[in-house]
């Protein structure tokens, strides 16, 4: 296969991205109503807009998504969501300070996926139609956002306890 190297790194994005929305999507539903919650109801909704972009890039490729890797990656969000939503440590602020992490690592990971699709835009021609500096600056202004709320959280969260 021709593209074995790139149909096995945009498998791995586009299970990433899975994630991603999900844990996005678990974070706007438990602050639902806050701005915390809004903001990341904007973001689920752009990082689904992005894993549609990675889907169609996909399709034209000719790569087919893994159901195991999709498979692997559900489980593990649903079995994430216990620490990240504070469950195992009784602390809902902790895990959603986790959860932010988790999320601002992600959107770092989908910018470096657009920053590498860019280096070998000129030899494939399925990327020419794609605007790769909007989606790169459209990640960095995702990871921008989930950082503020994170950093937001930090003194919270990893401070001293005041008993």
């Amino acid at each position: 296969m021709a593209h074995k190297g790139l149909d096995v790194y945009l498998n791995d994005h586009l299970a990433g991205s899975m994630m991603g929305r999900e844990l996005a999507g678990q974070l706007a539903s438990q602050n639902e109503g806050t701005p915390l919650g809004e903001r990341m109801a904007s973001i689920a909704t752009a990082i689904e807009a992005d894993s549609d972009v990675l889907k169609d890039l996909m399709d034209r490729l000719d790569t087919t998504a893994n159901p195991l890797k999709q498979g692997v990656t559900w489980l593990t969000e649903k079995v994430a969501r216990l620490k990240l939503s504070g469950a195992t440590t009784g602390d809902r602020e902790l895990g959603t300070f986790l959860a932010l992490e988790t999320l601002s690592l992600g959107v770092e990971g989908k910018r470096a996926l657009w920053l590498a699709l860019a280096t070998i835009a000129d030899e494939e021609p399925a990327l020419k139609t794609i605007d790769l500096d909007d989606l790169i600056q459209r990640a960095e202004t995702q990871r921008a956002a989930l950082e503020h709320e994170r950093l937001a959280l930090a003194s919270v969260v990893l401070g001293e306890d005041e008993d």
